[in-house]
């Protein structure tokens, strides 16, 4: 009787299934004379998202901001980077959606500064994938992103670099972009770890990594968030974050 009602119990809790466990990977390369931190993300597996306010409105503005929220909901911040452009009030530049509402449109036509050198581009993430998306194929396209952020100039279109890279550029700095490749399944981030132009943060993109589209997120002020490595790299405020979300225990 006594095995019967143990039985019974058991029986009657709620069957709760796992979440599977992150694929989350973060190692060093190097590539053409520069050193880049690459972390890869596995759309099947990881809970990938974007963080701009936190519950009362009020920018994030830190990687440590964003893990503390998070904390008090029984989850913490795995990897994350700053997510795009944004104006001194850390609104983002270019169109946002954060949990399926947009807060920013499209901007779909050329302007000053890197944001405005077309083609840009668009990180689109939705359940189980993440694609980078030229800006005027995705307002063509209008996909039903969960997460988007739009910044700019595309790294790479369809395996070729922005036309408007020069291999003998003097602009140089600390950037950090984002790749997808062609099922969606994966997504690539990577920040170099010296000063590097945009045709060398293209290459590692087309060449290293072999993914079809990557977008450029920022430079100068660049910075990574990844535990695993030891790493929290602090400075000015920063708008939009991206990053991947894993439960505490």
């Amino acid at each position: 009787m006594y095995r019967l009602c143990l039985l019974l119990a058991l029986l009657m809790i709620p069957f709760m299934p796992s979440r599977p466990a992150s694929a989350l990977t973060c190692n060093t390369l190097e590539h053409d004379g520069s050193r880049y931190t690459i972390c890869r993300v596995d759309m099947a597996q990881d809970d990938l998202r974007l963080f701009l306010n936190d519950t009362s409105g009020k920018p994030f503005g830190q990687f440590s901001q964003v893990d503390a929220a998070l904390r008090t909901q029984g989850e913490r911040l795995a990897f994350a980077m700053n997510a795009g452009m944004y104006h001194n009030d850390r609104a983002p530049v270019g169109h946002y959606v954060e949990g399926g509402s947009e807060v920013m449109r499209v901007i779909p036509n050329a302007g000053p500064g890197n944001f405005g050198l077309l083609p840009n581009g668009i990180l689109c993430i939705r359940p189980g994938r993440a694609d980078v998306i030229e800006t005027l194929r995705y307002v063509d396209e209008a996909p039903a992103c969960t997460f988007a952020t739009q910044s700019g100039p595309m790294l790479v279109i369809d395996g070729k670099l922005h036309p408007r890279f020069l291999v003998d550029s003097t602009s140089r700095y600390i950037r950090n972009g984002v790749g997808t490749s062609t099922d969606g399944q994966t997504a690539i981030f990577a920040i170099s770890e010296q000063p590097v132009t945009f045709h060398q943060f293209g290459r590692l993109f087309r060449d290293v990594l072999k993914l079809p589209q990557a977008l450029f997120l920022d430079g100068n002020i660049s910075r990574l968030y990844a535990p695993d490595l030891g790493r929290s790299d602090i400075g000015r405020w920063m708008g939009p974050i991206v990053g991947v979300v894993t439960p505490t225990e």
